[in-house]
Parts: C-alpha cells; structure tokens; sequence
C-alpha cells in the first residue's frame, strides 16, 4: 500500500538511515494506535535501507510466555559471529537460546552479548533492526533489546521499535508519534475503498469516527452494506464505529466452520507470514477468506499486515477466553 502523506514522518527515518549510515548508531520508537499505519512506515524505511544489512522481526501473542523467543529470532542471522564476543556474554547468549546448558544466565551479560552481537555483525557493513507489534514481545526479549538499544553509540547499528503503548523497557529512546491522516488524506483514501456511492452525512461520520486511522478508513466501508453507505440514514451503533474493525474481524472469523478457524489459529502464529515458503502462501490463503481480499504469492502489503495481526490477535484471544 503506498503512503499517503507521512513527509514529516519520512524524513524523519531518511535522517535516521543516513546517520546509520554515516557511522552513528540510532533507535527509535515508532508509536500509535492500531491500524495507523506504523507497518507502513516500517515498510517505507525497510525499503530506503540498500546497502544496510537488514534484521525485521515481529512480535507474536502466542510467544509472549516464551522466554527470548522474540531474541532469538533477532540474533539468529548473526548467531555465525558469537565466537567473536567475551566468553561470560558469548556463554549466557548461548544458554539463554538453549545452545548449551548451564544455570539460568544473568539478564545483564545476556543484554551486554547482544549488543556485542549487533556490533560485530555491523562490522562488514550498517545493521538496521526493525521490531515490530513490541507490544507482543515476549517482556526478556523488550528487556534486552531496550537495555541494547539504550547503548548503542558508534557502531553503525539502528534499532526501529513499532508500538501501540510504549513499554517501560523503552524508556529513554526517541520516539515519533503517528497521528491519524489529515483530513485531505483520509478522504483521499476513503475514497479509494469504496465501491459504489456514498451519501454526503455518512462519509462525515465515517471520518469523524475514523480519526484519520488509515486501515479503519479502508476496512469500516466494507461491514457496511450498499443501502447504508448511500442512503444517508446514518451508521447504527455509530459510538462503537471505532472498534468496528476488531467487531468486523470477529464477525468473519466466527462464521467459518471449526476446521477452518483451526487453520486460522495456525495461521496466525506465523511471526513472518515467508511468502517464500509454501506454508506461508497456504496461510495466505487461509487469511484471504478472512480479510476478503486474494492471497498473492510475490509479497505481502502493508494493509495484508495489518489485517494479519488484527484477525491473529482476535482468533487468539477468542481461544484463550
């Protein structure tokens, strides 16, 4: 999905690029409410990053009580260089990813391993980490990855954190704050969703309700029927319209037979959704039922993201209550 609007935002991160770039190691803390478009911006720094080495992970609700897990899936590229680091860091990284046993390794030497980690991983060349959903990391993986971010000084390393909530083991790094669009934006984009007429009073309150928030934008327009969206008697339960997209996931979610929402469940504890993979594409599948929109094999959208983790979050809860 292209961006719309976001130029302060970009130039933000095209700093943040040049500066990693230039020797200077960076973190920030990409902030904002569900569906504002933090993916998407996650995707616009991802894809302004040649010639760095590149490191994107997303954090899983059905891993938040595995310990490192998040951690693990971060280092594993770089894991090749652990021979490089001090033997008390190098030993409790390795204990602490079950590479060896040992007693439960203090929290410090395994936070001070995997800075030493990132660094000589950025030796050869720039390191850009991108985390996303932090929210959903399990709290060992927040706690080091914070604990690294917070030190990194000349290594030609940039940490990205995407976060509804910012969490106390991000305190003290740089944040940006994504706001919903701008009123021209978000009719822009409305507009684009739409495939029919619609009434003048139900656009206002669609935007009013919305705030600006890019996936509601695209995704409310579609729980709502050809009569409502023209004939200007207004939206029933407009005061819950902000928690129509959860309502709408749940909606399509609950209507499939057990079988398929097994599959689903399945589906979405996928972290990275590979469309390299044959199981990534059958769990593209799978999610297109849900989210109404064609799986595609070459790569996934910012808005097949977003509605990844939307219907992820709601398949899971529903199973845990």
């Amino acid at each position: 999905m292209e961006l719309i609007d976001r130029v302060a935002e970009r130039d933000t991160l095209d700093r943040f690029l040049a500066a990693v770039r230039a020797g200077e190691s960076q973190a920030l803390v990409l902030s904002g409410e569900a569906g504002v478009g933090k993916t998407a911006l996650l995707d616009y720094l991802t894809g302004q990053a040649a010639g760095c080495r590149l490191v994107r992970i997303a954090g899983v609700q059905s891993e938040m009580e595995l310990p490192f897990a998040a951690l693990h899936q971060l280092c594993a590229p770089m894991l090749d260089r652990l021979q490089g680091l001090p033997v008390p860091q190098r030993d409790a990284v390795r204990i602490a990813f079950g590479m060896s046993s040992g007693p439960a390794p203090d929290l410090f030497l395994i936070g001070l391993g995997v800075l030493s980690l990132l660094s000589e991983a950025a030796e050869e060349q720039p390191l850009l980490c991108v985390v996303d959903d932090e929210q959903w990391l399990d709290r060992a993986s927040a706690q080091v990855l914070g604990f690294a971010a917070r030190r990194l000084v000349a290594e030609s390393v940039g940490i990205v954190f995407a976060v509804r909530v910012p969490s106390s083991e991000l305190t003290g790094l740089a944040e940006l704050r994504i706001e919903g669009l701008e009123d021209a934006d978000a009719r822009a984009l409305l507009d684009s969703a739409l495939t029919g007429p619609m009434d003048a009073g139900v656009r206002e309150q669609i935007l009013a309700e919305t705030r600006g928030n890019p996936l509601a934008l695209l995704e409310l327009p579609r729980g709502l029927t050809r009569q409502l969206l023209a004939g200007g008697f207004g939206i029933p339960g407009a005061d819950r319209l902000s928690g129509g997209i959860d309502e709408s996931f749940r909606q399509r979610v609950h209507a499939f037979p057990e079988q398929t929402r097994r599959l689903l469940l399945i589906a979405a504890a996928e972290p990275l959704g590979d469309p390299a993979t044959d199981r990534a594409h059958h769990h593209q599948l799978i999610l297109a039922r849900v989210t109404g929109r064609a799986a595609v094999r070459p790569h996934r959208s910012t808005a097949q993201i977003g509605r990844h983790n939307l219907a992820a979050s709601l398949q899971l809860g529903s199973r845990s209550q």
